[in-house]
């Protein structure tokens, strides 16, 4: 009987709470100290140390639609990614099987991130791990395979070009060594998804809205994650399962032709582990939407302190700079047409009133500001001022457009209001 390695089940990945109190706390640890420590195997799960999903829920004033939009957080998995879990459930179950022992070489054909798993698992497995993808993927990619010890076999392309890494990968198989986890065809892959990512999506929306999933989007790459969708139809029969591809090359839309810059999904093929079945819709989406989305959230937002709160930006940002270049002032405008029929007696007390209106809202916004910056820094994010020369390239870089407003609309009015904002 083959030696299995001390990892969870995968009930363990799902609940982490059914992990032995002792061995949670440790892994738990390891999470940010030791990230080749073997114990970070119980940290494979979508939840956290409270044992809560990761998640960002969009509220409707952000995304424009009525529904809230739950967002599972794959970033605090080991490794930075929630591909170490299909990769550990193929290598575990390739070694319980006795398919894979100490002495086999893993080989991991991927874009990117199953990639990045592979060679992760297999450090702390013990194994070595050859990762078999396109030439033309992001050098980040690259330097995190090599950091867990991963060697590169690169193929001609790009993300579109995932067949010939396929090929490479059936060739390097003839050598009896070299065993391959399959992620578009092995049902370990699906089975992690459907089991503890369709879970954990059930348990995220848990206390949001009526508590019910009425439809779960995933981006197939190989198709495993989408397989969240069986669980989840599962569990909500009127739940709809759409596949995000490239606009620029879908597969399932119009047969894959062309190619894309999205790295991860979109791989010109339909997997043997994708239910097409259940899948109920196709979303195609362009190479610079994704760079626009990405941006948005990676480089940081312009808000003022009370959206942070309220959309929880503070969930999946750690610093917040108060730069204080601009002050956007709500006018009270009311229409002339209405204004010219009243009275004056009326103009004054409408005057009057939107006079002290005016006091009291700057009042409430003060107090507002006041409260999210405690409410924030009590939740972990690092709030920093900005630095007064910084402040000043500001300036001088919106000098021209003062100068531009100034002989729009009078330099005497925009001086006034620069005052003012001072």
């Amino acid at each position: 009987m083959p030696k299995i390695p001390f990892g969870p089940t995968y009930d363990e990945m799902l609940s982490p709470e059914l992990i032995a109190p002792e061995v949670r706390s440790k892994a738990i640890k390891a999470l940010h100290d030791d990230e080749l420590n073997p114990i970070n195997l119980f940290n494979i799960t979508w939840k956290d140390s409270t044992n809560k999903v990761r998640k960002v829920v969009l509220p409707p004033a952000l995304t424009g639609i009525d529904a809230n939009v739950v967002v599972m957080l794959g970033t605090g998995f080991p490794s930075g990614s929630h591909k170490v879990g299909p990769a550990y459930a193929t290598l575990i179950e390739g070694i319980v099987d006795g398919d894979i022992t100490a002495s086999h070489t893993i080989l991991g054909p991927s874009t990117g991130n199953f990639g990045i798993g592979t060679a992760y698992i297999s450090k702390l497995l013990g194994l070595k791990a050859v990762i078999i993808m396109p030439d033309n993927m992001s050098k980040e990619r690259y330097e995190r395979i090599k950091k867990y010890g991963g060697e590169l076999d690169l193929t001609p392309g790009s993300e579109s070009d995932v067949i010939l890494t396929l090929e490479r990968t059936h060739s390097l198989m003839k050598n009896p060594q070299n065993k391959a986890l399959a992620q578009f065809e092995l049902l370990s892959n699906y089975r992690f998804h459907r089991h503890v990512t369709g879970g954990s999506a059930i348990a995220a929306v848990e206390g949001v809205g009526n508590g019910r999933i009425a439809g779960f989007v995933s981006a197939p790459g190989s198709a495993g994650t989408i397989a969240a969708g069986d669980q989840i139809k599962y569990a909500f029969p009127e739940a709809k399962v759409a596949a995000l591809e490239p606009y620029e090359c879908s597969t399932l839309a119009n047969g894959g032709r062309g190619q894309h810059r999205i790295e991860g999904i979109g791989d010109k093929m339909c997997t043997l582990i994708h239910n097409l079945l259940t899948t109920d819709f196709v979303i195609l989406i362009k190479d610079e939407e994704t760079i626009q989305g990405l941006k948005i959230f990676h480089d940081g937002l312009e808000n003022p302190y009370g959206n942070v709160v309220t959309s929880k930006f503070n969930e999946v940002q750690k610093y917040l700079t108060n730069t204080g270049h601009v002050y956007n002032a709500n006018v009270f405008i009311i229409s002339k047409v209405f204004w010219d029929t009243l009275t004056d007696k009326e103009r004054e007390a409408i005057k009057k009133a939107a006079e002290e209106s005016k006091v009291y809202q700057r009042k409430l916004n003060e107090e507002e500001d006041q409260s999210s910056v405690k409410y924030l820094t009590e939740k972990g994010m690092k709030i920093n001022d900005l630095n007064p020369g910084e402040k000043d390239k500001i300036i001088q870089i919106l000098e021209p457009i003062y100068k531009q407003v100034s002989t729009a609309i009078g330099g005497d009015f925009v001086d006034r209001l620069v005052k003012a904002a001072k």
